[in-house]
């Protein structure tokens, strides 16, 4: 009887079905702060607060428990950079909301980061290059929406740099020079297209 109890105890113990994404999303916690090279099972663990060997068990590697940490951060980053151009209706909002993911706050501010920490772990494992093109090609997607094909390459290419320079820039640059240098790589027929349509009334 006593073995029987203990043993459902444990078994209840056991039985979490949110356990797996919650190591996944403490991973990614861990990540931001300490970088991929400062990530370790015990650090995942304590962050997830479960047992070391849980996160052993749900999966095979600390390799693997990054890939898929990994693979988690482009599904919901994706996810969340369609939500943000889901109401933009002209070129001017648009505008609006590219400059807002170069300033933005803390929450993108970790965001950013862990999307560096995955291209400069793709840069040495090569499977990871698959989650890297994947995003490229959704985010490219959304903008060429807006923008076509090729103006949505160059502008996520700008993009890129322009996140990675205000995350290390010790003076942030202003917004109006962000946009200055968004607006120049959109084109002036980018805007003016806006104008005109407004001014025929569509």
């Amino acid at each position: 009887m006593g073995g029987t109890g203990a043993g459902g105890a444990r078994r209840g113990r056991r039985y979490d079905p949110e356990r797996r994404t919650r190591i996944l999303d403490a991973a990614l916690d861990v990540i931001a702060e300490h970088g991929t090279a400062g990530t370790t099972h015990r650090t995942i663990a304590a962050r997830a607060d479960v047992p070391l060997g849980s996160v052993t068990y749900h999966f095979a590697s600390l390799a693997d428990l990054l890939a898929q940490a990994f693979a988690r951060y482009v599904e919901l980053q994706s996810a969340t950079f369609e939500k943000l151009f889901e109401d933009v209706a002209t070129p001017e909002q648009f505008v609006e909301v590219v400059v807002d993911l170069v300033c933005g706050g803390p929450a993108r501010h970790r965001s950013a980061v862990l999307g560096f920490e995955l291209h400069l772990a793709a840069l040495r494992d090569p499977g990871l290059r698959v989650l890297t093109q994947a995003w490229t090609w959704q985010s490219r997607a959304v903008l060429a929406r807006f923008t076509g094909p090729d103006t949505a390459a160059r502008l996520d290419a700008l993009l890129e740099g322009m996140i990675m320079h205000a995350l290390l820039a010790a003076e942030p640059e202003s917004r109006e020079a962000t946009r200055a240098a968004i607006v120049q790589t959109l084109g002036p027929a980018h805007l003016e297209g806006d104008r005109h349509a407004r001014a025929r009334g569509i």
